[in-house]
């Protein structure tokens, strides 16, 4: 009886090996069955339906062809057993699901809608480099050539700034992601911009971040400092100023640095550059000067079990394109580096992300 008990559990684990290889062999799919949603406007189809919906009703309102209606259904299924879109009963009793959106669709819908930055990350720019991976690692290593770079031949930032199609795309799928992000920011974390009387932005882009930051708080003077290209761009008519300039040459004074997403694609001699004329642009700890960074810090925040794994999925997507997700240890190494006295790191609740107030 134990022999048979044990062989049992051998083959169940057998068993459960091979579903848990299916779950990353197919995992793809849920990608591109999420990333067909978005092309068809799927959610946008059940909101303006009042937000529930037949698959009749979804093909009219889409660019399906109403042939592939046995097809689309199909994929409503996974997009449901996913958590996509919630699918029960029709009350008319022909058998028809109804399909409505739940938290994760509702964020693909309306103006401050994700899809851009899902579009953004699903492109085949971003897709097709994974392929050549395994044979990446195997090669002798070659100073600044990401895989990103051997497969396109150039950096992300060159081919945005080359490729008009593609350059607006990165665009707006980041602005998608910066204004849900500091709406989040400004409303759990808002206390780290109290206290605070100007603010510069750096690498700040068209200013997304910074608005976001003046609208929440007028009593922040907002700045944005990024290259001479970016600024000619800028919006007129905001509270929120441009300064045309290298952060690795200097940075405007001001009580506060603001660093969104930047010291992620740099490694630590960049970084400890990079904050180190931070420091110089700030007044002392106790006249109030810090420095504030939103980034991921790996292994922070892991109440969420998704965390952890999106933490180190993020990390090797940015080591695609020579850029690091650091842990608590790695960021303290440059930060000290830098010549700071100390940091704080607050987790952002219900994200992968953390403020870190660094300190001079």
């Amino acid at each position: 009886m134990a022999q048979d008990q044990v062989q049992h559990g051998a083959a169940q684990a057998l068993l459960d090996g091979q579903l848990e290889l299916w779950h990353h062999i197919f995992g793809y799919v849920k990608s591109m069955a999420l990333k067909s949603a978005v092309d068809l406007r799927i959610a946008d189809a059940i909101h303006d339906s009042g937000g529930a919906a037949t698959l009749p009703q979804i093909v009219a309102r889409t660019a399906a062809h109403p042939s592939k209606a046995p097809c689309l259904r199909r994929l409503m299924r996974v997009l449901s057993v996913t958590g996509v879109f919630s699918a029960v009963a029709g009350g008319d009793g022909d058998g028809e699901l109804v399909y409505g959106l739940t938290p994760a669709s509702r964020l693909l819908v309306g103006s401050s809608s994700l899809a851009p930055f899902l579009t953004l990350m699903l492109d085949g720019v971003f897709v097709f480099p994974f392929f050549g991976l395994g044979a990446w690692l195997q090669r002798s290593p070659a100073p600044d050539r990401s895989l990103f770079e051997v497969t396109h031949g150039r950096a992300l930032w060159e081919m945005g700034d080359g490729d008009p199609a593609f350059g607006e795309l990165l665009h707006e799928g980041l602005v998608a992601d910066t204004s849900f992000i500091m709406d989040v920011v400004v409303k759990e974390c808002g206390h780290v911009f109290q206290g605070v009387s100007s603010l510069v932005d750096v690498a700040g882009g068209l200013g997304t971040a910074a608005q976001t930051i003046a609208k929440a708080f007028p009593h922040v003077k907002c700045s944005v400092l990024d290259l001479r290209h970016v600024v000619a761009n800028a919006p007129a008519g905001t509270a929120v100023d441009y300064i045309a300039g290298d952060m690795f040459e200097s940075i405007p004074s001001a009580n506060a640095v603001f660093l969104k997403w930047i010291l992620h694609d740099w490694g630590d001699a960049e970084c400890v550059k990079l904050l180190k004329n931070c420091k110089k642009a700030i007044p002392s700890k106790e006249e109030g000067g810090k420095v504030i960074i939103l980034d991921m810090v790996v292994g922070t925040g892991l109440s969420n079990p998704h965390h952890k794994e999106m933490q180190v999925l993020f990390d090797l997507f940015m080591m695609f394109m020579n850029g690091i997700e650091r842990d608590e240890q790695q960021w303290k190494k440059i930060i000290l580096e830098a010549g700071y006295s100390g940091y704080k790191i607050i987790p952002i609740a219900g994200i992968p992300r953390s403020i870190i107030e660094v300190y001079p």
